[in-house]
């Protein structure tokens, strides 16, 4: 497009004049988690009163989430695909729905139209001088949804930073821009506990020179990044990255040097962290950003040899299960990309995959380890995927073991206050002494 200024001109309305082209009975997608547009976001909800029946989808929930307050519900009906602190009472009280979902197969849902979406709102970056924003953020089903939504609103903010990789598009591919500029919203570095600390010791100690690694979301494996300093030539291939990565590249730590796939890039769908990571990350050409079907897809993942993969969960069960996403029935998270790189670091020659998780919940008073899942609880992850559990009391290697000494695998390294309990548990489902 030769005008493209001019397209993009002619294309310009507030945020208040933009939502007035959402129609009521509509499908409307958020971009995701900090790339969410929130100053239309704001004006949606401030002028709920145009709407009956809206949509709103979206994966991980990072602004104020008011279109799930009991008032609006005749106006707005959420579907998470990730549930979060916003979002998670109107999903427990029946104001909102859950969908889950792999990360891997977001994009798929919506351009093969098992889901089809009608309007798109995202946040990009001020355009260059040949007419193209960068998504920023979070490019990780953004494209996806530029090219399946009928109608495509971008609130265009010059704090957004300009990433690298398969992140621009064209303004002749949005329909309306909304210019407004305000920080994106930050993601706080956690403070660490004692236990995660050494949760995290533990987690490094399966790490080598040279591995190729993702990482959760989460205070620990945040905690495992402590541990790599000394590490040397390690990569990154993740879903979404943060501040420590950052300083592991700084340090010399990561430099990509030994990835099969992509080498010399951290690879990456999503970001969320502090303004210092934003500044970082913008115009860093290390920095490649790519949809969440090629960064989560487990063949594409396999293709790097020693992929070291780093998840969190909420519970293990004797099988070696996962309950990643709800406590019982109460959904708090969603299914995501874990599963992906779990069975893609499973695929890696020479890879792991990792879960780390604290051996008590609710202060102490409750193993994180447990016989079986309660009654309404869904497994997030298999029982015959997972390698490695990681606590604070050591590391249980639990694949290719039979059922009853992955168990007592697991017991071992439960908080020694519930060992007793789960070693009675054990013999009455094993029919044998412990």
């Amino acid at each position: 497009m030769t005008n493209w200024r001019e397209y993009y001109e002619s294309r310009r309305l507030t945020a208040e004049e933009a939502v007035q082209k959402i129609k009521s009975d509509t499908r409307v997608l958020f971009a995701h988690a900090v790339g969410e547009a929130c100053r239309i976001t704001d004006a949606l909800v401030a002028n709920k009163d145009l709407y009956r029946d809206v949509e709103i989808v979206h994966f991980v929930p990072m602004g104020k989430g008011e279109y799930c307050k009991p008032e609006n519900a005749e106006h707005f009906r959420h579907n998470a695909m990730f549930a979060g602190g916003t979002t998670r009472k109107a999903i427990e009280e029946g104001r909102a729905d859950f969908t889950p979902i792999y990360l891997s197969e977001v994009p798929l849902l919506f351009t093969n139209g098992t889901i089809s979406i009608d309007t798109f709102i995202t946040q990009v970056s001020p355009p260059d001088k040949h007419g193209y924003c960068s998504f920023g953020v979070s490019v990780d089903y953004s494209m996806a949804l530029v090219r399946s939504a009928k109608l495509v609103i971008a609130q265009v903010n010059e704090h957004m930073p300009r990433t690298m990789g398969d992140s621009f598009v064209h303004v002749s591919e949005i329909d309306h821009f909304v210019e407004y500029n305000a920080p994106i919203p930050e993601l706080g570095r956690p403070t660490l506990t004692d236990v995660e600390i050494k949760i995290g010791e533990n987690c490094a100690s399966l790490i080598n020179d040279g591995d190729t690694l993702q990482l959760g979301i989460g205070s620990l494996p945040d905690a495992t990044l402590l541990f790599l300093k000394d590490k040397k030539d390690l990569g990154i291939h993740s879903e979404m990255i943060s501040d420590g990565v950052m300083e592991l590249i700084e340090a010399g730590v990561i430099t990509n040097k030994k990835k099969n796939l992509n080498p010399g890039k951290v690879v990456v769908a999503f970001l969320m962290g502090t303004k210092k990571f934003y500044d970082f990350v913008d115009n860093n050409p290390a920095i490649q950003m790519m949809p969440a079907d090629y960064t989560n897809d487990p063949f594409i993942i396999a293709k790097n040899d020693n992929m070291v993969s780093i998840n969190s969960t909420v519970e293990v069960d004797f099988y070696g299960q996962l309950a990643s996403e709800s406590i019982g029935k109460r959904q708090i998270s969603g299914t995501g990309g874990q599963v992906d790189f779990i069975r893609g670091a499973n695929r890696s020659r020479g890879g792991k995959s990792i879960i780390v998780i604290n051996s008590t919940a609710q202060n102490g008073t409750k193993s994180k380890i447990v016989p079986f899942f309660s009654e309404g609880t869904p497994v997030t992850c298999g029982r015959a995927e997972v390698e490695y559990i990681v606590t604070e009391y050591g590391i249980a290697r639990i694949k290719g073991k039979t059922l009853s000494d992955r168990a007592r695998d697991l017991i071992s390294i439960a908080h020694p206050k519930f060992r007793g309990e789960l070693i009675k548990e054990w013999e009455k489902f094993f029919h044998s002494k412990f």
